[in-house]
């Protein structure tokens, strides 16, 4: 069930470039898939986690001084979908072996069921989809 609200599901959270930005991202995320009815699917976490590795990347890389970057939840039904959208530059890019770290758009790219980068006017959108599971799986919600 989703709390009553009708399908798809929009959720937008601001947040400052700030250290105490990706927790909170995560708890805003976590707390949003629990309104939403969610809180029995097995990729809960995966969904948690992906949401702090896209928030770091973007405090990190994305979001010059000054400035925030833009929380965007999604669920039809069907899909759940987390956007991180930050006025940056540059193109974030899956780690090597080589690097020393870098790590967090590994582990969204074998969590997600798939993620990418769009662009905006200013700055890019980082996302990442988790998928309604073929029948029989155990899906959550309306």
């Amino acid at each position: 069930m989703n709390a009553g609200n009708e399908l798809p599901c929009h959720r937008d959270q601001f947040y400052a470039r700030d250290r105490r930005s990706a927790p909170a991202a995560r708890r805003f995320a976590w707390w949003t898939s629990k309104y939403w009815g969610l809180y029995d699917w097995e990729r809960a976490d995966d969904i948690t986690l992906c949401v702090t590795e896209l928030a770091t990347n973007a405090l990190l890389h994305g979001v010059p001084p000054g400035r925030g970057f833009l929380l965007r939840l999604r669920y039809d039904g069907d899909v759940f979908r987390v956007e991180v959208h930050d006025s940056g530059s540059g193109t974030p890019r899956v780690a090597d072996e080589a690097d020393e770290g870098g790590r967090g758009l590994l582990l969204v790219a074998a969590l997600a069921d798939k993620w990418g980068v769009g662009e905006r006017g200013l700055g890019k959108a980082v996302w990442c989809e988790f998928a309604r599971p073929a029948v029989g799986g155990r899906w959550p919600g309306p």
